[in-house]
């Protein structure tokens, strides 16, 4: 593959994976919107800390397994070695059941251990739910990165999708179930609320276990029909010295853990903040209903509002890995820059406004979304408008570990995570105990700790590749753009709820002039030029639309 051909391909690839991302996030939101009025913040609270003990043990057993297989097959594919590829996907499997099995136990033993400790024991059925996916996640994950790692993103995005679906289905319904099962029980106990609660979140984890079995049902679908292609190319391959299987799993061993520490780190920072944040809040006199609420705000409505837009990242980051790595071992610096700058304006061009839309329009989309917990609307107001800049920083700091682990510096992402988590802790900690801010001192060191791994890795990529980082159009222009998309959107709200008194059609129809207002202007101040806009998706389709309105000359 020439190098001009991978550097938009991967961008197309990117753009596939991003939109199922975006898709399956839209649906995780719109399935979460029925199962918080079923639970409540309080259940979402139980849910919200049953998952982030299932993912810091799913990204410690096989969380790293998609971007370590990509990696390597890609580094194979690159060199037309397919049965060294072939070599990789046998002992990553071997791998994922071996280390998803072991965590899945620890965790399922360990669920009364892991939830008393972050103050939230009746979260324990929920965990306990959850932990038979640790196994099934494992293998999907091998999966997913073989496919990824073969230039294909589209079973993975495929996938992600049924998973979503099935998930939203299940979740939803046997949350409903088990929440009136749980206030039953509770009656018993002397406490309905918080058992029906802690039950409805069991219910809600439940469609995670089904959503993974039906995504890994359709990618053994796909796996085993390419397979019958992949093996035929195979066997006529001729003078390939294929490694030794124990080689194999040293090679991929050696690749899994620094991606591991680096990802571990890069996500503990949530399960850190919520041990930290309720015991302190306790030492500070805070009733544990009262903290049960402010931590479910925060993780079951602001942190997935923004997860929506940076779930652009991810899928940025994971489609950038394999280009970069077969870039990489080409020897090909020119095309490793060129695609480090085309991701890199991808996701400026779509997280700052999506930040800016979300903290001009947080209330009437909190209104909209989650009206059956109508009473914590200016809390959750008031975490978007100060924390919405996080969406910037956590998309940057995603995609620049996935770009720093495709140029093979495994261990600069661990590092740099690291001190970022450290100094994290530090302004979480000062913020609580001195300043008082409760449940924004999280909101704040979370948009902090991933802005100083903006910054770290931003310096070791220039150092490592020499990437000079462009910064007109990638952030000046686009911010400007959304600066003023946001001023105009804010008052076209405003004015149109003043006249019709309907959040649901002011808002509408402001997200509506948002997008034609940042599109206008972005093309108006050469933000996208016609070549990068061929890039994208129906990019021909959107170059002809640009010129019929004069937009592009």
């Amino acid at each position: 593959m020439g190098s001009s051909k991978r550097d938009s391909n991967f961008l197309v690839q990117g753009s596939i994976l991003a939109a199922a991302s975006i898709i399956s996030r839209i649906i995780g939101l719109l399935y979460r919107l029925p199962m918080t009025n079923i639970i409540g913040d309080t259940g979402n609270n139980y849910y919200s800390c049953a998952f982030e003990i299932y993912n810091i043990m799913l990204i410690i057993s096989s969380y790293s397994l998609p971007l370590a297989v990509s990696k390597l097959v890609s580094a194979r594919m690159a060199k037309r070695k397919r049965r060294q590829a072939y070599q990789v996907l046998k002992g990553s499997l071997l791998f994922a059941v071996i280390a998803g099995t072991a965590v899945a136990l620890i965790v399922y033993l360990g669920a009364e251990f892991f939830t008393t400790a972050l103050q939230t024991p009746l979260s324990v059925f929920a965990l306990k739910v959850l932990a038979p996916v640790l196994v099934v996640v494992a293998i999907l994950g091998v999966l997913r990165g073989f496919f990824q790692g073969m230039g294909s993103m589209m079973p993975s995005a495929v996938s992600q999708i049924i998973e979503q679906i099935v998930n939203a289905i299940v979740s939803v319904w046997a949350a409903y179930v088990l929440f009136q099962y749980g206030s039953k029980v509770g009656e018993v106990l002397g406490d309905p609320e918080k058992y029906g609660a802690a039950y409805g979140a069991a219910g809600g984890t439940l469609g995670t276990n089904l959503g993974a079995v039906s995504a890994l049902l359709f990618m053994l679908l796909v796996f085993f029909v390419y397979m019958h292609v992949f093996k035929k190319k195979m066997k006529r391959e001729r003078n390939v010295k294929v490694d030794s299987f124990a080689y194999t799993m040293k090679i991929l061993i050696i690749t899994i853990i620094p991606v591991l520490l680096s990802t571990t780190i890069y996500n503990i920072s949530g399960i850190i903040d919520q041990g930290l944040f309720k015991n302190i809040a306790v030492l500070q006199g805070a009733a544990t209903e009262e903290i049960d609420v402010w931590w479910g705000v925060f993780s079951g409505k602001y942190k997935v509002l923004i997860n929506v837009p940076i779930s652009i990242a991810s899928a940025m980051a994971a489609s950038s890995v394999p280009a970069l790595s077969a870039s990489y071992a080409d020897g090909d610096n020119e095309s490793v820059c060129n695609q480090i700058n085309a991701a890199m304006r991808f996701i400026m061009v779509i997280a700052l406004p999506c930040a800016v839309g979300l903290a001009v329009l947080a209330r009437p989309i909190f209104m909209l979304l989650f009206h059956g917990t109508i009473e914590t609307l200016d809390l959750a107001t008031s975490m978007m408008v100060l924390g919405s800049v996080a969406v910037v920083f956590y998309s940057m700091s995603t995609l620049s570990n996935g770009l720093l682990q495709g140029i093979d510096r495994l261990r600069v992402p661990v590092k740099n995570a690291a001190i970022a988590l450290v100094a994290h802790i530090v302004v979480l900690i000062a913020l609580m105990l001195f300043f008082r801010l409760n449940i924004y001192a999280v909101v704040i060191a979370n948009a902090f700790f991933a802005f100083l791994v903006c910054v770290l890795n931003s310096i070791d990529i220039a150092r490592h590749t020499g990437y000079r980082q462009e910064i007109k159009k990638t952030f000046v222009i686009p911010a400007v753009c959304s600066a003023i998309m946001g001023v105009i959107t804010y008052f076209v709200y405003q004015g149109l709820y003043a006249l019709c008194k309907s959040n649901v059609i002011s808002l509408i129809i402001a997200f509506i002039i948002a997008v034609l207002v940042y599109g206008v202007t972005l093309l108006l101040f050469k933000g996208l030029s016609e070549s990068e806009i061929l890039k994208f998706p129906k990019g021909r389709l959107l170059v002809k639309a640009a010129k019929k309105l004069h937009l592009l000359k």
